[in-house]
C-alpha cells in the first residue's frame, strides 16, 4: 500500500497537508462520489487530529466554524456532492452507541467519514481507506497516511 510521510512543523503545516488531500479528493471527485470515502484519524490528545480534520473540511469548501463533535459525536457538514461527517469516538462508552444513533445514515455514496479515535467504533465504522497517524515529534508532529484501499492509494499516490 502507498504511504505518505510528512513533518509539520507548526499548524499551518497541518493545514497544508490537509488541503493537499482535500484537493486530491476534488480531483477524483467522479471515482469517489459512488463509493463514498473513509478516513481514521490516529493519535493522542492534543496531537492534531481535529486540527487536520478541520483544515481538510474547509479546504473542501466550508466557510464556518468547524465544531469538535468531542460531545455530539458527529457533526455534518453538506459540501456539494459530499456529505462530510465527522466523528469524534473518544468519549463513546460502548461502539454498539454507533448503532443506536443511527451511523448507517452517515455512510455510503456522496459521504466522506473522518473518524477520529475510529478503533473505539470498530465493528460499526465502515474499513478505512485512509489512515491518518500523527504523532508528537518534539514540538512538531510527524504525520503518515497510509492508505488502505485502492481508493485511498490513487489519493496518496498524487500527493
Amino acid at each position: 500500500m502507498t504511504d505518505v510521510t510528512r513533518h509539520a512543523v507548526d499548524e499551518a503545516a497541518l493545514l497544508s497537508l490537509a488541503n493537499e488531500l482535500a484537493q486530491q479528493v476534488q480531483a477524483q471527485e467522479a471515482q469517489l462520489e459512488q463509493t463514498g470515502l473513509t478516513i481514521y484519524l490516529l493519535g493522542e490528545l492534543g496531537a492534531g487530529k481535529t486540527t487536520f480534520s478541520r483544515g481538510f473540511i474547509q479546504a473542501l469548501g466550508h466557510k464556518g466554524h468547524v465544531k469538535s463533535p468531542t460531545y455530539t459525536l458527529v457533526e455534518t457538514y453538506e459540501l456539494a456532492p459530499w456529505f462530510v461527517n465527522h466523528f469524534d469516538l473518544y468519549r463513546l462508552a460502548d461502539p454498539e452507541e454507533l448503532e443506536f444513533m443511527g451511523i448507517r445514515d452517515y455512510l455510503g455514496n456522496h459521504r466522506i467519514v473522518l473518524a477520529e479515535w475510529p478503533q473505539r467504533g470498530a465493528g460499526y465504522l465502515p474499513p478505512a481507506d485512509i489512515i491518518i497517524t500523527i504523532d508528537y515529534a518534539g514540538s512538531a508532529r510527524s504525520i503518515n497516511l497510509s492508505a488502505q484501499t485502492k481508493r485511498g492509494r490513487v489519493l496518496l499516490d498524487n500527493m
